[in-house]
């Protein structure tokens, strides 16, 4: 859609964390306002004056979000509500930093972790986890795994996340639309 433009790639209109995102990161999508997709939400924002996020909008939470967590894409949309209102009550500026610290740790789980089937696993934990509990799994398994093979290493670190999510009832897999 050419007359909808982004500032920040990292957080979309609607809430995705666009920066943690297995196509942005594999090169595939440059995501929302940078590629040639027709999103029914940037069409909206352009109706209501090229709004940035959503939550800017008067009729924030329209219809469009009824259904809009129901199952995911490339990326989680389980949070997108919960992260627009976390962006709007801290401030887009503090939001954004948190995104690049947890795209550096996605970053640095997929150099050192990623035994080449962990990177959807990763990408939804550091979506969905806190960068508190992110940091304390990661010294945890930079602890545990010295001198592990690549493999083990994965293991280990996978299943700390996933024991992580559990706990606080979140799962870590990408829920798909029923055919």
């Amino acid at each position: 859609m050419k007359q909808f433009a982004r500032k920040n790639p990292l957080f979309s209109l609607c809430g995705l964390n666009c920066g943690l995102c297995t196509m942005r990161l594999g090169g595939h999508c440059g995501g929302c306002g940078f590629g040639n997709q027709t999103c029914p939400l940037a069409r909206c924002s352009i109706e209501h004056g090229a709004i940035e996020y959503c939550f800017q909008c008067g009729e924030y939470p329209c219809e469009k979000y009824d259904r809009l967590d129901a199952y995911d894409s490339f990326i989680t949309h389980q949070r997108r509500k919960m992260d627009l209102q976390k962006a709007q009550q801290i401030g887009i500026e503090k939001y954004t930093a948190e995104q690049v610290e947890k795209g550096k740790i996605l970053t640095d789980l997929l150099d050192r972790y990623n035994d080449g089937r962990k990177k959807t696993r990763f990408c939804l934990a550091v979506n969905l986890l806190e960068l508190d509990e992110l940091n304390e799994i990661i010294r945890q398994a930079d602890t545990e795994t010295q001198g592990m093979p690549l493999k083990e290493k994965a293991t280990f670190l996978s299943s700390s996340l996933q024991s992580c999510a559990e706990k606080k009832g979140i799962a870590l897999k990408l829920k798909k639309k029923k055919p």
